[in-house]
């Protein structure tokens, strides 16, 4: 998993046409004034937020990321997304930008679906508190923007679910062309489940042949150049749905035995126990910033047996209760 995001190359451009001053977000967000200044732009979860923050006070439009998550013109598409184009439907558009994620960012696109729903959500892995609303809003704007644009059409998803109060609800609603659930336990974005099986008019087999190659590659290097505990917790995060998952579980995802897996940690200076409390950590702020679980859900996901079992392993990384944690984050975002 990589540590940083790769920030778009006509990020800046697009914050121009919509009268935003680059110079001014970087000040508010206290960046250097030179960050764009290099050829990839690179930044933490903490600078990424710090700059869309940033953005939003400097814009006088509240739903900005509605705007600069909407691409309408094939020529303006990263790599990633023209290889999700050029895929044959909407769910495997999706399937490969959730993979493909791995090469810019320490982020995840989680999917959810049943007979009737399908749901997209965001993970930032590495995030300290809540990602900017207008950043929950450009994210669930680039899907739309996949979706309508790989199936020539004008669909919409089924909801859209925010935790946020309610707020600029007509744009949102406008927007997207669905109800908007304010207050919720999650950020989804709700699409009917046989919406994944739209076909892409977009497709292109030999535009595909060619990109895909290339992304791989760059992935695989990407892997070769993360350190072996961060692959085992990265896949520690995969497993946790529910159950604490064992050595063996995690060495046979890695196709490597328990004993291998136990001697590259110990060799690395660490134990498995410590990178499983590691990846708990990092996932338990994710669900408590990110979410409205309750916590005995939170210690379900993580693998707990208990609340209890939760609340004790959580005191211990922070120093106080998740609830008490989640109701200071709750604040520094209201203040």
């Amino acid at each position: 998993m990589s540590k940083h995001f790769r920030v778009p190359a006509r990020l800046p451009v697009k914050l121009k046409d919509s009268g935003v001053r680059l110079a001014a977000v970087l000040r508010s967000a206290g960046l250097p004034a030179s960050l764009f200044d290099q050829p990839r732009v690179l930044v933490t979860t903490d600078e990424l937020f710090a700059f869309w923050r940033g953005v939003g006070e400097v814009s006088l439009d509240p739903a900005i990321g509605l705007y600069l998550g909407t691409e309408s013109k094939p020529e303006h598409f990263d790599p990633i997304a023209l290889a999700t184009l050029s895929t044959s439907s909407f769910g495997e558009a999706m399937r490969q930008m959730s993979r493909y994620k791995e090469l810019s960012c320490p982020e995840e696109i989680i999917h959810e679906n049943d007979s009737e729903e399908w749901s997209i959500q965001f993970r930032w892995l590495q995030a300290q508190e809540h990602e900017p609303n207008i950043l929950t809003d450009l994210c669930f704007a680039y899907v739309l923007s996949i979706a309508r644009h790989g199936t020539g059409t004008t669909m919409s998803p089924l909801r859209l679910e925010l935790v946020r109060p309610r707020t600029y609800a007509k744009s949102l609603e406008r927007h997207f062309g669905c109800p908007v659930v304010f207050g919720g336990t999650r950020n989804a974005l709700i699409f009917r489940a046989l919406d994944a099986d739209r076909p892409f008019i977009t497709q292109n087999a030999e535009l595909l042949a060619m990109l895909a190659p290339q992304l791989d590659e760059e992935l695989k290097q990407h892997k070769d150049q993360e350190s072996f505990p961060e692959r085992v917790r990265g896949t520690i995060q995969k497993k946790l749905t529910g159950r604490r998952p064992k050595m063996r579980d995690i060495a046979r995802e890695l196709h490597i035995s328990s004993r291998t897996l136990q001697r590259r940690l110990q060799d690395a200076g660490y134990s498995f126990q410590q990178v499983l409390e590691e990846a708990r950590h990092q996932l338990a702020r994710h669900y408590l910033i990110s979410s409205l679980l309750e916590l005995n859900e939170t210690a379900y996901l993580l693998g707990y047996e208990d609340s209890g079992s939760f609340v004790r392993a959580f005191r211990t990384w922070e120093g106080i209760p998740p609830a008490h944690w989640r109701e200071t984050q709750r604040a520094n975002v209201a203040s």
